[in-house]
C-alpha cells in the first residue's frame, strides 16, 4: 500500500474497487482505491493509507469510526 496515495486495504472487496470512506466523528469524506488485503486486527474493517487518514483528519489518533460506501 502506498502511504502517499488515497488507497486502502480490505479483506473481501475486489482489488481495484473504489470506496467512499466517511469519518463519523467529523463528517469528512474521501474516495480510496482498494489495493491490498487486510486489516488483520479484530474489529477493524478497513486499513487506510496515511494520506487517506490525513484527508479524513485522524492521522494523529491512528484510528477512528468510519462508514464505507462501495462506489463500484
Amino acid at each position: 500500500m502506498n502511504p502517499h496515495a488515497l488507497t486502502a486495504a480490505h479483506r473481501s472487496l475486489p482489488l481495484g474497487s473504489k470506496v467512499k470512506v466517511t469519518n463519523r466523528r467529523n463528517g469528512r469524506t474521501v474516495v480510496v482505491r482498494i489495493n491490498d488485503r487486510g486489516p488483520f486486527i479484530r474489529g477493524r474493517i478497513v486499513d487506510l493509507s496515511r494520506a487517506a487518514a490525513r484527508a479524513l483528519g485522524f492521522v494523529q489518533a491512528g484510528h477512528t469510526p468510519v462508514c464505507l460506501a462501495n462506489l463500484q
